[in-house]
């Protein structure tokens, strides 16, 4: 064989910053370090390595998922060029005899979607990782598509982590997430099933990275850093509610019903109702 012949490049999606792994040879006599070795990778994981979450508050920033159908398992992916969701049938690697489904990550950008969420609501937005970024929603026939450009109550999803580790997606109508045989057996994503079966369930791939930063925050939590809020009622209803030339007014209300809410831990709900009272009528 010529010694010019090129090189066969690997294909494996890569994002910007993700470092690449050196082969390591397998050694004889090595099986007896391999339980300890991989206890030792799990700690340090790459960031950008792909992995499964085990609580919802995990599931944020790149987020691949992917649907165990028989015989060719899928993956969810937005078409840009139709500018709609597809169900791309999930294909073997270069070095890959059969498809290991739970090993497999994404091998195209369009796979990718990016999880978002609101400070502690336990509902995610799940956006197209190409195109113009749109939102994933389901109307009230169940219908999924992802062409919103702003989150509403649609494009809101509670992800339910399930005992094997899948996960099931409800919509604000309470029903979930699945794949659906339509005419010509053709598949496709609706939102109307009642109950979690086979069809309502995926796996579910985030970057470690971010799993790692969904534990900080409950660590966090738990520690009483966050949480620990100041009564600053001139600079909140700065942000949330200023008049002409960022002046702020704030309730001429005793501050006490606002030191016993921060006891109560309702602190946030508490400058809310100050704030509507200061409501002018004329921009209601």
């Amino acid at each position: 064989m010529s010694s010019s012949t090129p090189a066969i490049r690997s294909t494996k999606l890569k994002f910007k910053g993700e470092k690449t792994k050196k082969k390591r040879k397998r050694e004889d006599g090595d099986n007896g370090e391999r339980s300890a070795r991989r206890r030792k990778d799990d700690d340090d994981r790459a960031p950008e390595s792909w992995v499964f979450p085990e609580d919802p508050l995990e599931i944020r920033g790149p987020t691949f998922l992917m649907h165990p159908s028989d015989p060719s398992p899928l993956c969810v992916t937005y078409d840009s060029t139709r500018r709609k969701v597809v169900l791309q049938t999930v294909t073997k690697g270069e070095d890959e005899e059969e498809i290991d489904l739970l090993e497999h990550t994404p091998a195209e950008v369009s796979q990718v979607w990016v999880t978002t969420r609101v400070a502690g609501s336990p509902t995610i937005n799940l956006r197209t990782g190409v195109g113009e970024g749109k939102f994933l929603s389901c109307d009230k026939h169940g219908l999924v598509a992802a062409d919103r450009e702003a989150r509403g109550p649609q494009e809101e999803w509670t992800p339910v982590i399930l005992p094997d580790r899948m996960v099931a997606f409800m919509n604000v109508y309470e029903k979930y997430l699945s794949v659906d045989e339509v005419a010509g057996g053709a598949l496709q994503l609706r939102g109307d099933s009642e109950e979690v079966g086979f069809r309502e369930r995926f796996w579910v791939k985030i970057q470690h990275k971010y799993k790692q930063e969904a534990h900080a925050e409950e660590k966090k939590k738990k520690e009483g850093v966050v949480g620990d809020t100041k009564i600053d009622e001139a600079t909140t209803n700065k942000v949330y509610q200023a008049w002409g030339a960022g002046r702020s007014v704030v309730s001429g209300l005793d501050k006490k019903e606002l030191k016993a809410a921060k006891k109560d831990g309702r602190l946030s709900e508490a400058l809310l109702d100050r704030r509507a009272k200061l409501k002018s009528d004329r921009f209601c």
